[in-house]
């Protein structure tokens, strides 16, 4: 998978920086994997905006991802690697050997044809889901749980990886890709492999269309507003605006939020990076 500039033949692409979908080998999905995505704009169930700056966008379907990986020793086979509306990375489906379908998160490096498992004896090879502590120290790991059957909740975003670095009793010791190094039982699964699709980060829009088309819309600066409307609003000319802040008054950039005494806090060895 690589990026793509595009010659600067209308104003939308002289900056347009997106992907060549070479790695997407079809793009019909499983019909039987697709389920209807309802969109709000930002409305509640009385009609009243709640949350500012959404709206329209393309029509999507939501594909149902198997985040739990329980199909324990039966062989899977990878029948197509697909683009999914719905997140940053690619999908796969995988057609078992008994006979079911089901969409994964592609790891980078995963090919039509290639053969993957899950389960306590399955190889640490990409694409194969582990409990943690069936895996060698240093394995790259992605989809990782929280907890034990629970579905998998960290590193899936596109380019994403976590290392599992040590033990600790009937703890894994993971360094996420935040930084943070946190404790997570060994009964806990997460598949081998970074998330595919790693050129996201490069890619540019190119024009405020291409925002829309993503259901997103402008968005005003606090600064930019009057007093009444916002705390940075009002003075005269480009004033700064004072502290970062926002709508409501909670300060931004550098105030803490998470609660000091959130039970999670113990597995916590050492907090994620500025």
């Amino acid at each position: 998978m690589a990026v793509k500039r595009f010659k600067p033949v209308t104003p939308g692409t002289r900056f347009r920086i997106g992907s060549n979908y070479s790695d997407i080998t079809t793009n019909v999905p499983e019909k039987s994997l697709v389920a209807v995505k309802k969109r709000s704009g930002g409305r509640n169930h009385k009609g009243k905006m709640t949350m500012r700056y959404i709206g329209g966008g393309h029509k999507k379907k939501y594909r149902i991802i198997d985040f739990k990986r329980n199909k324990f020793d039966i062989p899977a086979t990878v029948a197509t690697i697909e683009y999914d509306p719905n997140r940053t990375a690619r999908i796969a489906l995988l057609h078992y050997a008994d006979g079911e379908k089901r969409y994964i998160i592609a790891p980078e490096g995963l090919k039509t044809g290639q053969q993957v498992v899950s389960g306590e004896t399955a190889a640490p090879e990409v694409g194969n889901a582990l409990p943690l502590g069936k895996m060698p120290l240093g394995s790259i790991i992605h989809n990782i749980e929280l907890n034990p059957g629970q579905g998998a909740s960290m590193a899936r975003s596109a380019g994403t990886y976590a290392q599992l670095t040590n033990r600790d009793g009937k703890y894994a010791v993971i360094k996420l890709p935040s930084g943070e190094t946190r404790l997570i039982l060994q009964t806990c699964m997460a598949t081998i492999g970074t998330v595919s699709n790693s050129e996201h980060t490069n890619e540019k829009l190119g024009k405020a269309g291409r925002k829309r088309w993503l259901g997103r819309r402008p968005r005003t600066r606090g600064v930019a507003m009057n007093p009444v409307d916002h705390p940075m609003g009002g003075g005269e000319g480009r004033a700064s605006g004072g502290h970062p802040r926002s709508r409501k008054g909670l300060l931004s950039k550098g105030y803490k939020t998470r609660h000091d005494k959130k039970a999670s806090n113990r597995y916590i060895i050492e907090r994620r990076k500025k």
